[in-house]
């Protein structure tokens, strides 16, 4: 197969398809971007000789166009000279170039054709290659999107077929008759074991409170009388008690009432 009919072959292709087609989509992405870019190298190799050879064949065509003009102006020149078979030497020297210029234009305008269309078939290229790097990430995060979907499925299928779920909810049913068994243990050896009495005391006393609460509230609401207040009396000051006079005391006491009457006597 040639080159351009590769190029075409390869143009034509849809990556999308491609991908599709392949086991391994991401690989085969990669694979088509690199085998685009070989192909964009050789493409561009083959588009520069091509550019060249027009060139060249245009060069040709000019340059005989040229030299049987200057036979034309021989031949004028000749003629007014007055010599004529000179002029019909020329003009046949310009004949003979005339025709190589034929030649030369018309192998020129097929190989700018041809040049033409490997330049359409380069930039066509190029733009599939950009259109190729444009989706590769969105078309490989598409696949792995897809895969994860993929297991999640599977795996949901897998609980489904086992009964994974309905296990978990005996194991809980069966953790919480566990958890109410313990509590119920524990119940009965604080209420029927140790002390009973002083048990019944401490019951009696943590709800002993709450009858005058309630007792409080309901006056608060109105719905029982106030509470009558006690009268409060008061005791009248005990009177100081006499201090009591030692007996040294008692000594200077009766000294002193002896000296004052003997004074007054």
């Amino acid at each position: 197969m040639g080159f351009f009919a590769r190029m075409t072959t390869l143009l034509k292709s849809n990556i999308n398809d491609l991908i599709s087609k392949s086991e391994d989509p991401e690989k085969m992405l990669i694979q088509v971007i690199v085998d685009m870019n070989t192909q964009l190298v050789e493409a561009k190799k083959q588009v520069a000789v091509a550019i060249a050879d027009e060139k060249r064949l245009q060069k040709q065509l000019q340059g005989e166009t040229t030299v049987a003009e200057e036979w034309q102006r021989k031949a004028m020149l000749a003629i007014r000279a007055g010599d004529d078979e000179l002029a019909k030497e020329a003009l046949l020297r310009k004949k003979e170039h005339d025709q190589l210029a034929a030649t030369f234009q018309d192998q020129w305008q097929k190989q700018k054709n041809a040049t033409d269309q490997l330049k359409l078939a380069l930039r066509a290229l190029n733009n599939k290659i950009e259109e190729a790097k444009r989706k590769k990430n969105v078309l490989i995060a598409q696949k792995r999107r897809a895969e994860a979907m993929k297991s999640i499925q599977e795996t949901m299928s897998g609980l489904s077929q086992t009964s994974a779920f309905d296990t978990f909810d005996r194991m809980a049913e069966k953790i919480n008759q566990m958890e109410a068994e313990a509590e119920a243990g524990a119940e009965l050896s604080e209420e029927y074991s140790g002390d009973v009495l002083k048990h019944k005391f401490s019951k009696l006393e943590a709800t002993s409170g709450a009858d005058g609460d309630l007792e409080a509230l309901k006056r608060q609401m109105g719905l029982l009388p106030p509470a009558e207040v006690a009268p409060v009396r008061v005791e009248a000051a005990a009177a100081p008690e006499e201090a009591e006079l030692s007996e040294e005391e008692m000594v200077e006491l009766e000294a002193a009432l002896a000296e004052l009457k003997a004074r007054e006597a």
